[in-house]
């Protein structure tokens, strides 16, 4: 990709972003609070459940948003265990973004999943380079799932797992399946940003609101460790006798979307090292519009993946 190929593309991803981080959120009933600044949970429906959660590794509240399945509470149900979903937002989200701004509740009412929102800040789900606390990938992976299981009936092990996000979330939940293949079934990318690491300081000039984002999570772009959080150079350079082990890949983009073309290379990276996986493009942008529509087919495939289907899949 040229040089000026390349700048196009970050005019338009941030023109898409502040379109995305501007966009209102989903109308809410007569009477119900309005959002604040500070992004607070507004749950309408009661199988959602709001956890402030303490993190020691990252030393602040991280709240996720758990939403149960319609016979969680059900006498008859009271020993079953579900499959949990994990759905990551996008850079300049928060956890309640997809019950503020998608129909999350009614999607996953066919399904027997447990689903929960984690807030990941603007952290990529990776852990900084530079600031210590910042531990947004050991945060997922050693405290948010542990305390999910503690508090919900969970299938406890990796045939129970699935992770899944948008944009910043469909990075941060691909490279959690090609680092922790033994943590997830399935994987799940809507619009995912894979070529973030490979993003340069001179072509972001004009950009530092997103800049001011990666620096501190992947450091300068010659810093040695970009490469061990670059999700198309792990998945191109899984060694062969590992690939077996990988958790199943779904993986979508808008064609009018400026990540598309990230999303290409990843499709011919998983194509040729023939990792399964399944791949779709369609009409759409980066936006919630698209992304309300795609987490359908995410539940759909995670029910079927996961055996959470009931009778509606």
């Amino acid at each position: 990709m040229t040089k000026h190929t390349r700048a196009l593309l970050l005019i338009a991803l941030t023109v898409a972003l502040t379109a995305y981080a501007q966009q209102p959120a989903t109308p809410r009933p007569a009477g119900a609070q309005a959002t604040k600044a500070t992004p607070t949970p507004t749950p309408q429906d009661p199988r959602v459940k709001t956890i402030q959660f303490e993190s020691k590794l990252v030393g602040k509240t991280l709240p996720y948003n758990v939403l149960l399945p319609v016979d969680y509470d059900q006498p008859a149900s009271k020993a079953k265990r579900y499959p949990v979903v994990y759905l990551l937002h996008g850079l300049t989200g928060h956890y309640n973004n997809w019950f503020d701004r998608s129909k999350l509740a009614d999607h996953a009412a066919p399904y027997g999943l447990i689903i929960v929102t984690p807030e990941g800040n603007d952290g990529w789900y990776t852990d900084s380079v530079s600031v210590p606390s910042d531990k947004y990938e050991t945060y997922i992976i050693d405290e948010l799932l542990p305390d999910v299981q503690r508090r919900y009936r969970t299938v406890e092990t990796r045939e129970g797992r699935a992770i899944a996000g948008l944009s910043m979330g469909g990075y941060g939940a691909l490279k959690f399946g090609v680092k922790h293949p033994q943590t997830f079934a399935l994987v799940g990318s809507m619009s995912g940003a894979f070529d973030v690491t490979s993003w340069k300081e001179a072509e972001m000039a004009q950009f530092q609101w997103i800049w001011k984002t990666l620096l501190p999570v992947f450091g300068a772009e010659d810093n040695p460790k970009r490469p061990a959080n670059d999700v198309l150079k792990l998945f191109r350079e899984v060694p062969a006798e590992k690939i077996s082990a990988l958790p199943y890949v779904y993986f979508d983009c808008g064609t009018e979307d400026p990540l598309f073309p990230s999303n290409r290379v990843l499709a011919e990276i998983l194509l040729q090292r023939k990792i399964q996986h399944q791949y779709r493009q369609l009409p759409g942008k980066h936006d919630w519009s698209y992304w309300n529509a795609q987490v359908t087919e995410v539940l759909k495939l995670a029910a079927k993946r996961l055996g959470a289907c009931n009778a509606n899949c």
